[in-house]
């Protein structure tokens, strides 16, 4: 009886199949279109944007066209194909400003975006279009259910952001490219305040600056020596009781033990 069972399911899918591809290839508009909202409800997204895709051009400025285009949008974001999503979401907020579906679309077109979002150790344009465009969904929907789930969104992607700006910064201090790893961790600083690198970023750059400073050539050592001890004092001032004091007092004790060496070399060699 199993056996007959399982032969008669395979029977129905073959069946179904076989129904879905003559809609596909030889049915008339309506009736693709009958199947693709079908599909579409059955979970078949797949299917259904493979039948969308067909009839299209068909339904264009009818009726019709509104709800189809939300299915195509939401079929691909089911699909995870986030990038397609959020072009077609976009497409149907602005084609259907009036609908009551524009408020989710214009979030889902957000939540594409934020899903699209690579790691922070890629390229991060995707990551600026999510923080666009939730943003954006933020400022126009601002008494809407999702502005919590939106913020918090929006909260992640910024941490991303500066991660991927403090291990760059980090990355040009290990390969002792000083100069550009002090600007990197300045840039840190200024573009994302309140960041949870920024103590972490202040001692790095008083690192960087140290090694600046300590191997600098003779005509710059003064100024990089006493820059580097600045960076010192802003991370006290900042972070008194840091984590990382112990190690910054070690290094500010260097850095004035090497400038009141090269002081007193200067001035024994403008005595002479």
């Amino acid at each position: 009886m199993k056996r007959i069972g399982y032969i008669f399911l395979i029977a129905i899918a073959l069946s179904s199949c076989s129904q879905y591809q003559k809609v596909l290839n030889k049915g008339t508009v309506e009736e693709q279109y009958k199947m693709a909202t079908d599909m579409y409800d059955a979970q078949k997204y797949g299917k259904a944007i493979q039948l969308f895709e067909k009839i299209t051009p068909s339904y264009r400025g009818k009726p019709q066209m509104e709800r189809i285009q939300y299915m195509v949008s939401d079929a691909y974001y089911q699909t995870k194909q986030y990038s397609l999503a959020s072009y077609y979401f976009d497409r149907f907020t602005k084609n259907y400003p009036k609908s009551t579906k524009r408020e989710e679309a214009a979030y889902l077109s957000a939540m594409s975006y934020y899903l699209d979002s690579p790691v922070f150790s890629l390229d991060q344009t995707s990551t600026h279009e999510a923080l666009t465009a939730m943003q954006s969904f933020i400022d126009q929907y601002p008494e809407s259910e999702k502005i919590a789930d939106a913020n918090i969104a929006i909260k992640e992607l910024r941490h991303k952001l500066e991660k991927k700006a403090f291990e760059t910064a980090k990355q040009y201090y290990h390969i002792e490219d000083y100069t550009a790893s002090i600007t990197s961790f300045d840039n840190l600083i200024s573009d994302y305040l309140g960041t949870s690198f920024r103590e972490e970023a202040m001692f790095y750059k008083l690192k960087a600056s140290y090694e600046l400073g300590m191997n600098s050539i003779a005509i710059k050592k003064e100024k990089r020596l006493k820059d580097a001890i600045k960076a010192y004092d802003r991370l006290k001032r900042n972070y008194p009781a840091s984590e990382y004091i112990n190690d910054a007092d070690k290094l500010l004790k260097d850095l004035n033990n090497e400038l009141a060496t090269f002081t007193n070399t200067v001035a024994t060699s403008a005595n002479k």
